[in-house]
C-alpha cells in the first residue's frame, strides 16, 4: 500500500482490480486495489486506513476511481461522483428510507465534493450486482458501480475526505459478458489519467 503525493497532499487512490489500472494511470499513481464488490472494498480500505492511522499517517484525501455503468452518461466519458448511495440496503419494512442502514449515520444519498473544473458531476449507486438493460429502471442514480459507497464508509469512519472519479465502460443494451466490460478500459485509463492530472491544479480539493 502506497500513499501518493499530489501538490504536497497525501492522497490514497483506490481501484477495484488490475484490469482497470492501465499504463497511463501506472505512470501517475500507485493505488490500493480493493477487490470487487462492497464487502471487499470496505474491508480492504478500512484495514488500510487503520494501519495508516496507527502509524500516524492517514492521507489527506482518498480518491476512488475506476469504471462504472450508465444509461444516462455516454460511454467512454469520465465523471466526478457528486453523490453516492447504496442500492443493496432496503430496510423500508422497518421504516427506514431505502438505501439507509438502520441506526447508522448516513443519508440515502451522500454528497461528495466535485473539485475538478471541466469534469462533470453525476450521482452513483453502489451495489453487489451487475446492472444492465432494464435493471437500470430500478436505480435512482446516473451511474452504477460496486465499490465507491463502501470506500466512502471506510473513509467516514476515519474522518478522511473522499472524492470519486468514474469512467463509463458499459450500460446501454445488454452487457456482453466480461469483454463488454473490458472493451473500453484502455480508453478510460487515458481519460482517468487526465482527470488525475487535474488534481494537481486544485487549490481546495475538498
Amino acid at each position: 500500500m502506497v500513499v501518493d503525493e499530489v501538490d504536497g497532499r497525501r492522497v490514497l487512490f483506490t481501484m477495484a482490480v488490475e484490469q482497470e489500472y492501465g499504463p497511463e494511470l501506472r505512470r501517475r499513481i500507485r493505488p490500493l486495489l480493493t477487490g470487487v464488490g462492497p464487502i471487499d472494498a470496505a474491508l480492504t480500505t478500512g484495514t488500510a486506513l487503520q494501519r495508516l492511522a496507527g502509524a500516524g499517517q492517514l492521507p489527506d484525501l482518498v480518491v476512488s476511481l475506476g469504471s462504472a455503468g450508465s444509461r444516462r452518461c455516454p460511454l467512454g466519458t469520465v465523471w466526478q461522483v457528486s453523490g453516492v448511495s447504496w442500492r443493496d440496503m432496503d430496510a423500508t419494512r422497518l421504516g427506514f428510507a431505502r438505501g439507509v442502514t438502520p441506526f447508522a449515520d448516513h443519508a440515502a444519498l451522500e454528497p461528495l465534493p466535485t473539485p475538478l473544473a471541466g469534469v462533470p458531476g453525476a450521482t452513483l449507486s453502489t451495489g453487489s450486482d451487475i446492472v444492465w438493460g432494464a435493471g437500470f429502471d430500478a436505480v435512482d442514480a446516473d451511474m452504477v458501480d460496486m465499490e465507491t459507497f463502501a470506500v466512502w464508509r471506510a473513509c467516514r469512519r476515519f474522518a478522511v475526505p473522499m472524492i470519486g472519479l468514474r469512467g463509463i465502460s458499459d450500460g446501454p443494451g445488454e452487457l456482453d459478458g466480461l469483454v463488454g466490460w473490458t472493451a473500453l478500459l484502455g480508453h478510460l485509463d487515458r481519460e482517468l489519467a487526465v482527470a488525475v492530472d487535474g488534481l494537481a491544479g486544485v487549490v481546495d480539493l475538498v
